[in-house]
């Protein structure tokens, strides 16, 4: 089995390990204190082609694949977690779903200012009394001639006060329960919408994330995605690419993390040396080199399945589950390496381990991908099937 990653693919990296030398790591720090979006730098990963890997050219995308798209968001997030959203809200959750379940009219007008990042996208499934259990959602979409008249809220949605565009799930009918719900492209610059930032949250600071209230909107019957009653399909599909990302961008966290220890118990003396020279500092520099290492495998495996167009819906809850709980656990180790200094705002540990603690939460928990993991080996129900 050949597990190197193709050239061309190695230089896309290189590209991106540089873009955040230079255009991330200096303002990091600053964005997250001052809870600022970096819009500028978003458009720039657009005009670079970050956000067009698994999209083909005729759409502005680079078709250069799922593993390529994992390589840039693991870079990014290496350094900002807060950034690696832009994976999600330009690329899966919205270009990917437009472009699979999207008819040409939708593709042609969205896609390519989504991958520019010329417009920025959002994804509206999780309401206040629905997250895991999406079918609790309560937003409804009624058609009236041409339009259809959409109610509701969302909340936990990132960029929901910046988007231009969001891609809304609805029910059109609530007697079929998760078979009456819809899919939605949304101009979220429509009247009746409002937005409320949530802003005390633990970390991604810099990544605005918000409440998006619908009051009576009007959204054209041609912005439809796809089929009325498929959005339950289409979310379950969606997230088999969202859930990519976050693996990747785990994997980039924890990353981080490692760098930081390891350049701080090379640098941090006591008792006359490195602390990175004594033996519990090492065990614990060895068993986050080796968890990582072990996430990211598992994270370029359903990278590279999904270029095979292989489904593989048991491999990236797998991949899920570990990275994201790696990710707790390296921060864990982190701070325990730097001691004092790691619980000091002095050095970014502090802001990784607040980073990389939301992996374990978004796109799905710890708890439902281990549901799945557990049912496929228990024969009870088989993820990919």
């Amino acid at each position: 089995m050949d597990l190197r990653i193709p050239e061309e693919l190695v230089t896309m990296q290189e590209m991106a390990r540089d873009f955040v030398k230079k255009e991330v790591l200096p303002r990091v720090n600053e964005d997250e204190k001052n809870h600022h979006f970096p819009r500028e730098t978003v458009r720039k990963m657009g005009e670079l082609g970050f956000f067009g890997c698994p999209i083909p050219e005729e759409y502005g995308g680079s078709n250069t694949g799922y593993l390529a798209h994992t390589l840039l968001c693991e870079e990014i997030s290496r350094v900002s977690g807060a950034l690696r959203a832009g994976f999600n809200m330009q690329t899966m959750g919205t270009s990917l779903e437009i472009l699979t379940f999207g008819n040409e009219e939708q593709k042609k007008k969205y896609i390519p200012k989504l991958v520019s990042a010329e417009w920025l996208g959002c994804i509206g499934i999780t309401e206040p009394d629905a997250g895991s259990d999406v079918a609790a959602m309560k937003a409804t979409a009624v058609r009236k001639g041409d339009e259809y008249i959409l109610n509701g809220s969302k909340t936990w949605i990132t960029f929901a006060q910046v988007a231009d565009v969001g891609i809304i799930y609805a029910y059109t009918d609530k007697s079929l329960k998760h078979r009456g719900i819809s899919a939605f492209i949304v101009d979220m610059h429509t009247p009746g919408i409002t937005t409320v930032p949530i802003e005390e949250k633990m970390g991604w600071y810099s990544c605005p994330t918000g409440e998006i209230i619908f009051q009576d909107v009007k959204v054209p019957a041609k912005n439809l995605m796809g089929e009325e009653g498929k959005g339950f399909i289409y979310v379950m599909k969606g997230l088999t690419n969202t859930r990519l990302t976050a693996a990747a961008g785990a994997v980039g966290g924890a990353q981080g993390l490692l760098d930081e220890a390891v350049k701080y118990a090379k640098e941090r003396v006591q008792f006359g040396q490195p602390i990175g020279q004594f033996q519990m500092v090492q065990e614990m520099i060895a068993r986050m080199v080796v968890e990582i290492e072990a996430a990211r495998l598992l994270t370029y495996k359903v990278a590279v399945l999904k270029d095979q167009n292989v489904t593989c819906n048991l491999e990236i809850s797998i991949a899920k589950y570990f990275s994201c709980d790696v990710g707790s656990r390296v921060a864990d180790l982190a701070l325990q390496i730097l001691g004092a200094y790691g619980y000091s705002r002095e050095y970014p540990v502090e802001r990784y381990l607040r980073d990389v603690k939301l992996y374990q939460i978004l796109e799905g928990s710890a708890n439902i991908h281990k549901m799945i993991i557990a049912n496929d080996a228990l024969d009870f129900k088989k993820a990919n099937r």
